[in-house]
């Protein structure tokens, strides 16, 4: 009888996991995730919407409603991946990666500063990408890109160093 009873309640607490308010948080953080590793707008939010409706189908999977986002920042970050794979293998001499720019007006906004850093982070190593977005740009504690990423903590350290130094040196500038 207490089998069944735990069965329950892990059952329940399966079901806790609300993936609305999880969407509806973190949806356009996402997207700019999404963003930064593909270079469109519409691959993006396509990227991200499969991450949700897999979470979503999956919900009562998902053992902890802690972990949740981090999970699916983890599938958007594994969306990402095979996106740029695909691509990879159907326009292997295809033009360099281009900042998006949608309006006259955001092309006059964006810098020259940080189009040559957005150049220069594309052409870091993915991992090093990947952590430096998660570290920088949504301003994640190691713990947290830790458990999107998959690795430990001071393999998080280590990349975002060594993915600081390469940036510095593409960049020009000493350390």
């Amino acid at each position: 009888m207490e089998v069944e009873v735990l069965t329950q309640q892990e059952a329940l607490a399966r079901r806790r996991v609300d993936v609305a308010s999880i969407f509806a948080e973190h949806h356009v953080g996402l997207v700019r995730l999404a963003l930064i590793m593909v270079g469109d707008q519409a691959t993006a939010e396509d990227v991200v919407q499969e991450a949700f409706a897999r979470t979503h189908a999956g919900r009562t999977r998902l053992r902890d409603a802690d972990k949740a986002l981090a999970y699916v920042r983890s599938a958007v970050l594994n969306g990402c991946r095979s996106v740029l794979r695909r691509r990879a293998t159907v326009f292997r001499r295809a033009v360099p990666y281009e900042p998006p720019v949608w309006s006259a007006e955001s092309a006059a906004l964006v810098g020259e500063e940080r189009r040559e850093v957005l150049l220069a982070l594309r052409d870091l190593p993915r991992r090093q990408r990947e952590a430096l977005t998660l570290r920088y740009y949504f301003d994640l504690a190691d713990q947290e890109i830790s458990e999107t990423m998959g690795i430990s903590a001071s393999t998080v350290r280590s990349t975002i160093a060594r993915g600081l130094s390469a940036l510095g040196r593409a960049l020009g500038e000493e350390s």
